[in-house]
């Protein structure tokens, strides 16, 4: 039943990838993520992940036409009450607890004022739809949403039973923060999942599957291309990249291990803390207690976070992107190593069964085997007729399917299906999505 509602599933994401975005209704559209640093500088090392998403999916939905409003808490005492990015959207800094940084436990009390908040500005000037990224903004936004009556869709970008069921005790996803999650799940008029597996792990939490859209993260094709500056300087005759936030689940002593098992080969792991150096790391030790203890401690080079400007350069001077987590709901950085033309070696788990396809742009492994990933790694490093062809599809993957603008597209026929009243036509200000 669950294998066969996720063939579904895919079945009709590649029916999408056949199509061709349509022109929509021009939509007054409220994104709400309770931590966005959009005002950063795009190539600002401390954006995250979910910063990424919701910026460059604001900035495609300007260009298609759409009036986007962001909504983030305020976490300096600097940042202007509202501003107007240079792509379009506006970013209004919600007075939501004390502006400085709150760790996440933190956070949650916060909601109950940010939705407050919410609801005065929406029932002034309505959006025809909310869009909430991540379960905490969730929260706020349909506390906001009931008496404003605005249509809302949820992004997860992460479940908390998918982190529970990788990580144990040591995650967030605690059985309160699940209960929420199933409630927004089931509150929401729909769901936007990142990924074909998200689809199937909401319908155990008792979503019918016809509330739900699949709206995949993308990737920006004018920053992250096969042509460009690399970066050269290798210490070693191949060069192994992977990149992510240094936390466990991302997998990276999986990729040490198997580093020993292929000579002649560097692995360079870009990802760190931004507020420390990584020599005061626990997981930045870690690894290193990895390496030692395999003999590979002077092939594998820690870099800390790199700037996004400067992720192409790394990602181009790769021969081969590996990408091991236990679990990604996202899997941004295949699509990245993808539209810079490289092969991407990575575990079938998560958004990585969406953006990788098997034998055709890289390679995917079984999650935790290292043996594995060493002889994927093998294959690709010693065909080098190989490594360019699932380079060359890579790219064309990552630029037929997962531009912004597609993904846009995507994300306002999923706001169409819950905005009831007709709209004026949208009028792009581009030529047409990429």
């Amino acid at each position: 039943m669950g294998a066969g509602l996720l063939r579904a599933v895919r079945a009709d994401r590649r029916g999408d990838e056949r199509g061709n975005p349509q022109e929509g209704r021009a939509m007054k559209i409220a994104m709400v993520s309770e931590h966005a640093r959009l005002l950063a500088a795009p190539s600002d090392a401390d954006s995250g992940g979910r910063d990424v998403h919701v910026a460059e999916l604001s900035a495609a939905l300007v260009r298609a036409g759409h009036d986007v409003t962001v909504y983030t808490r305020r976490d300096d005492p600097d940042l202007p009450e509202r501003a107007r990015t240079e792509e379009g959207y506006e970013v209004v800094h919600v007075p939501a607890g004390p502006p400085t940084r709150l760790p996440a436990d933190e956070l949650l009390p916060r909601m109950g004022e940010f939705g407050t908040f919410l609801e005065r500005a929406w029932t002034k000037d309505r959006p025809d739809v909310a869009h909430a990224h991540f379960w905490m903004s969730g929260i706020a936004t349909q506390l906001a949403a009931r008496n404003a009556r605005v249509p809302t869709v949820q992004t997860f970008h992460t479940l908390g039973v998918v982190e529970r069921r990788h990580q144990g005790s040591a995650d967030a996803g605690s059985s309160s923060r699940i209960r929420v999650e199933r409630l927004l799940a089931l509150g929401a008029s729909r769901v936007a999942a990142t990924c074909s597996e998200e689809v199937f792990e909401l319908a155990t939490l008792g979503l019918p599957r016809t509330r739900t859209s699949v709206v995949p993260c993308g990737v920006n094709l004018e920053l992250f291309t096969p042509t460009g500056p690399g970066d050269r300087a290798r210490g070693a005759g191949h060069r192994i990249v992977t990149v992510g936030p240094l936390v466990p689940r991302m997998g990276f002593d999986v990729a040490i291990r198997a580093l020993a098992l292929l000579p002649d080969t560097e692995l360079v792991i870009a990802g760190g803390p931004v507020d420390c150096d990584l020599a005061c790391d626990a997981e930045a030790a870690r690894l290193r207690a990895v390496a030692e203890q395999h003999g590979v401690r002077d092939r594998v080079r820690m870099t800390g976070p790199v700037p996004r400007k400067d992720m192409p350069a790394l990602l181009r001077s790769a021969d081969v992107v590996v990408c091991t987590p236990w679990y990604e709901p996202l899997g941004i950085v295949p699509l990245e190593a993808m539209a810079c033309g490289r092969p991407v070696v990575a575990t079938a788990v998560g958004g990585l069964l969406d953006t990788v396809v098997d034998g055709v742009t890289g390679t995917l492994v079984p999650p935790h085997a290292s043996e594995a990933v060493a002889a994927a790694l093998h294959g690709l490093l010693t065909d080098d007729v190989q490594r360019t062809a699932f380079g060359l599809a890579g790219h064309d993957r990552a630029s037929t399917r997962y531009s912004w603008d597609r993904s846009a597209a995507d994300a306002a026929r999923t706001y169409e299906r819950c905005v009831p009243e007709p709209r004026q036509a949208v009028r792009s200000t581009r030529s047409g999505a990429r």
